[in-house]
């Protein structure tokens, strides 16, 4: 059976760019069986061919780049599953969520392992025979328990860490170590009530709706490239409790939609935006 790979690619638009790509694919025999493209206002080209065929990936790279403008970014990715850690702390939702569509193959990625700074999940982690690592922060600074999950996350070698619900900041070392590959689910619409307490503050501020946002965790608090979001309507008749439960449901989905997005390789990041082809 032939092997399915995503060509990524996207740099200054240049006349031709999808013929070029795929008169090479052509004399490669290469199949294409799914192309996406877009062009920014200023100029700016984005592009996810999806092909298959039997093709050394390294030398058909070189090729695309010899033969394409300079400036484009290109990388081919094979079509498979991503390797993934996931970082919680206490909430059950978001990882429970994602538990059962590994459970049920609707994930699109490996679940290697899961890391919080409590052990409050690990019976739940344990029932799908996932490993669990309790990384304590007590007694530790930030930046000793961050070489501690750091130490733990090197036997793995995850492709995307997924922060699902995990309640700590961390420090720009941790975050350049994955860079554009940490995906956090906030519990707000963002940039709504960013920080601490978000159903409080909406409660207090008398919101109409309240939402979820799934982004790409970057060196600014909450500032990262957002990837999806969805919002549920509320009235004044809801506590903040009430609205607590319905952003749960919020965040789960939205999450879910995001890792699906970004583990089929449809998201391309760009001056602090995604781009979703």
């Amino acid at each position: 059976m032939a092997e399915h790979h995503i060509l990524l690619m996207d740099g200054p638009d240049h006349k031709g760019l999808i013929y070029q790509v795929t008169r090479i694919l052509f004399e490669h025999n290469q199949n294409v069986i799914r192309n996406d493209e877009y062009v920014s206002p200023s100029g700016y080209f984005f592009m996810r061919t999806a092909f298959s065929g039997d093709v050394v990936v390294a030398d058909l790279l070189q090729i695309l780049k010899k033969e394409l403008p300079e400036g484009l970014n290109l990388r081919i990715n094979p079509n498979k599953k991503k390797d993934i850690v996931v970082m919680v702390t206490k909430e059950h939702h978001c990882l429970g969520d994602l538990l059962i569509r590994y459970a049920f193959d609707e994930l699109d990625a490996n679940i290697l392992a899961v890391v919080s700074n409590y052990n409050i999940l690990q019976p739940l982690v344990s029932k799908f025979g996932i490993p669990f690592h309790y990384i304590t922060h007590e007694n530790r600074t930030r930046e000793e328990h961050e070489e501690a999950i750091l130490r733990t996350l090197d036997v793995y070698r995850p492709e995307f860490l997924v922060l699902a619900k995990y309640m700590r900041i961390i420090t720009p070392t941790f975050v350049d170590q994955f860079p554009n590959r940490i995906v956090n689910i906030h519990h707000s619409f963002l940039p709504a009530f960013i920080g601490a307490n978000p159903y409080r503050q909406a409660y207090e501020r008398g919101v109409k709706i309240i939402g979820a946002t799934a982004h790409f965790v970057n060196n600014h608090l909450d500032e990262g490239p957002i990837i999806a979001q969805d919002v549920k309507s509320v009235d004044h008749r809801q506590t903040a409790s009430d609205m607590a439960t319905l952003g749960k449901e919020t965040e789960k989905s939205v999450l879910s939609k995001a890792l699906k997005l970004v583990f089929n390789d449809r998201v391309f990041i760009h001056q602090n935006r995604t781009i979703i082809l």
